[in-house]
């Protein structure tokens, strides 16, 4: 179908937390294939400019208000990457991690099947105990943080459905949107070393970066292809935080004299997170056509947005 096709006859897909990291690249890769009929919610006003797709506030949270905006829209696809993702918050306030990350999900699937749509879910390598990795798709789930056994239940949630589903797994996912609070390790490393500070990062934590970008194609592919089940969606470079350090000062030809290389133990924080997960993505190239860039490449990318940003 090309881009004149009549809006009619395009499929409708309806994204949860569209303000977000994910959400705004979702948007504005779907804008451009032209292949979707475009819907997204997010809790109070739209925060991207310039935005080319059907906004609605709607807290997730709310069976009722689920209900009535889905029922109305009637989407194909419903792709649900809202969530409570700050993995210390979550600790420290188990109660409204458990009713955004499962009881969310469980209305936007009651109400998915009401119609059927096609249902897909974002979730994270934070399902695993971090003992090994990479990790393929058939890995035992043994979360060591709260943030994990929300995900790990919402998982089930979806796999119990009636209504064809898939999960979009992901680790560490990176980059550049408008109105963005947190930042990522890329921007922090850049920051910190240009302002002359001292920073340390671990190097016994393993992970498998993930453009944003990246994550968004992946979830667009498993969309336009129906595809079901579970697909690992990350990056392909295996790597420490502190390999991602040094990387970032290479590029950006900063001293990375100012970078020390420490353990995690010396951390304290509120939720413990795994030590080696990452991803095997094969599953996701072969069935999908996925391919993501490559962390040094991902960096030359936020590098230019940063640019363009100021």
């Amino acid at each position: 179908m090309g881009t004149n096709t009549p809006k009619s006859s395009k499929r409708k897909i309806f994204i949860t937390g569209v303000n977000g990291l994910l959400g705004q690249k979702l948007v504005a890769q779907l804008a451009e294939r032209g292949t979707f009929e475009i819907y997204g919610c997010g809790k109070g006003p739209c925060r991207i400019p310039d935005q080319k797709f059907d906004y609605v506030t709607l807290d997730i949270t709310e069976k009722e208000e689920v209900d009535r905006v889905i029922s109305s829209i009637k989407p194909d696809i419903i792709l649900h990457g809202a969530a409570m993702t700050n993995v210390d918050e979550c600790e420290l306030n188990q109660e409204a991690a458990y009713i955004v990350n499962v009881k969310a999900t469980e209305y936007l699937l009651k109400a998915a099947e009401q119609i059927s749509s096609h249902f897909i879910f974002v979730s994270t390598d934070f399902i695993f105990s971090g003992e090994k990795g990479p990790l393929d798709e058939n890995a035992i789930p043994a979360p060591v943080n709260y943030y994990g056994e929300t995900k790990l239940e919402a998982e089930r949630i979806v796999q119990a459905s009636s209504t064809k589903w898939a999960i979009a797994r992901t680790v560490l996912v990176f980059g550049i949107a408008h109105d963005m609070s947190r930042s990522n390790i890329i921007l922090w490393v850049k920051s910190s070393l240009e302002a002359g500070k001292n920073i340390q990062v671990v190097d016994d934590q393993f992970r498998t970066p993930t453009l944003a970008e990246d994550l968004a194609e992946g979830c667009i592919l498993i969309a336009e292809k129906e595809a079901e089940g579970i697909f690992n969606i990350s990056g392909k470079d295996f790597m420490s935080p502190y390999e991602m350090a040094i990387m970032t000062a290479e590029y950006f030809n900063l001293d990375q004299s100012l970078i020390a290389r420490v353990d995690s133990k010396i951390f304290t924080q509120p939720a413990k997170r795994p030590l080696i997960t990452g991803f095997i993505i094969d599953k996701a190239q072969k069935e999908l056509g996925y391919e993501p860039k490559t962390f040094r490449t991902a960096i030359a990318i936020l590098s230019k947005q940063i640019i363009l940003a100021s």
